[in-house]
């Protein structure tokens, strides 16, 4: 009996449903345990046996030039770059009266940016104090608001742009762009590479989460498809 009821009805599902529940996992599951994992050990005070050897490897590769070129990403990649560009999208949406795609925006971003905050008060891991950063930061390190705000912009904005052919274009320069932004805080020495881990694993879960909610998938299927809920 219970093999005839996997047959007729549980299989047939898995199958009709089998893209969405691999990009379910894929998506958010596994940067969801990812999340999990590396929040439990900062949460037991352990060190991870990969952050000291990758800040002390770019400690001994630095140069004027890389010093620039890492100052600008890290710049660029919070408020002087990323913000203004999340309220540029903003305001496009506004105005076209996307009403459904702007609550997916703020809830994307914003909900990333309070994401951050609350988790940043509640983990107050300090940050690394290996040596003089040319870059210094005051507040609580884990996990990294630029690594989260800079995946939750290049994530959100590919769900929107999914049914267009700048999705690519956006794939490749968001991936890019995001592991710039950051490499630049790993190579200041202002956070921990798992710190830069967790933000991308939880940034990543939150976008593709609050997108299965509001499209029931992981992107829109058609540029004009609004939220079931509105």
């Amino acid at each position: 009996m219970l093999l005839t009821a996997v047959r007729m009805r549980i299989l047939p599902w898995l199958r009709v449903h089998r893209l969405r529940l691999l990009v379910l996992f894929v998506g958010v599951l596994i940067p969801l345990s990812l999340f999990g994992v590396l929040a439990l050990d900062v949460i037991s005070q352990r060190d991870f046996f990969f952050d000291r050897p990758i800040l002390f490897f770019m400690r001994s590769h630095t140069s004027p030039l890389l010093d620039a070129v890492m100052l600008f990403f890290s710049l660029v990649g919070a408020r002087f770059g990323v913000l203004p560009v999340d309220m540029l999208v903003l305001i496009m949406l506004l105005r076209r009266r996307r009403w459904g795609d702007v609550l997916f925006w703020g809830l994307a971003v914003g909900g990333a940016a309070l994401l951050n905050l609350t988790a940043k008060q509640a983990f107050a891991r300090i940050r690394p104090e290996l040596w003089l950063s040319i870059a210094p930061e005051t507040t609580y390190s884990f996990p990294s608001g630029h690594a989260m705000a800079s995946t939750a912009l290049a994530t959100a904005l590919l769900v929107l742009l999914w049914p267009t052919s700048w999705r690519w274009i956006v794939l490749g320069i968001g991936a890019v762009f995001v592991v710039l932004v950051g490499l630049s805080r790993v190579y200041l020495g202002v956070h921990y590479p798992s710190d830069v881990l967790a933000g991308w694993a939880a940034s990543t879960a939150w976008v593709l989460g609050v997108s299965i909610v509001l499209y029931g998938r992981a992107a829109k299927a058609r540029i004009n498809e609004e939220p079931a809920s509105t």
